[in-house]
């Protein structure tokens, strides 16, 4: 049986996604996530937030580079990638990210007026379609 490499995150961008154009045409995208939990500890609350580097590529790259910003809430599906290089002074890093499969903006949908969403959006009741007439009134399928 294979292992299964799955990771789930809910947060909040900590920056700008940084896209770059690689040779071939292919396109990257990265930026920071943080995830933040509460407990208490003797009558006191915490927050603990934890920093994920998140990394897209190609095609979910280009959405991302489009409709996220900082500060936006966001759903990453992906999973755990470590790689390595070697720094400055030739000393072997490691690095772990999660390498996104898919993500869906999370929030109000105040949060997406200032972004090209919203443009496709319908803000009006008249936006809507209207359904067809079902003579028989009888599902469709």
């Amino acid at each position: 049986m294979s292992g299964i490499n799955k990771v789930i995150l809910v947060g909040h961008l900590g920056k700008d996604p940084e896209v770059r154009h690689l040779d071939g045409g292919v396109t990257v995208a990265s930026f920071p996530l943080a995830t933040s939990e509460t407990y208490n500890k003797e009558g006191k609350r915490i927050e603990q937030t934890e920093w994920h580097n998140i990394v897209l590529w190609r095609g979910l790259a280009e959405v991302a580079s489009k409709y996220l910003q900082k500060g936006k809430l966001v759903y990453i599906e992906g999973k755990l990638r470590t790689r390595s290089f070697e720094d400055k002074e030739r000393v072997k890093k490691y690095v772990t990210e999660v390498v996104a499969e898919n993500f869906t903006l999370l929030g109000r949908k105040s949060d997406f007026e200032n972004t090209p969403v919203a443009a496709a959006t319908p803000k009006h009741e008249n936006d809507y379609a209207e359904p067809e007439d079902n003579a028989t009134g009888d599902l469709p399928f």
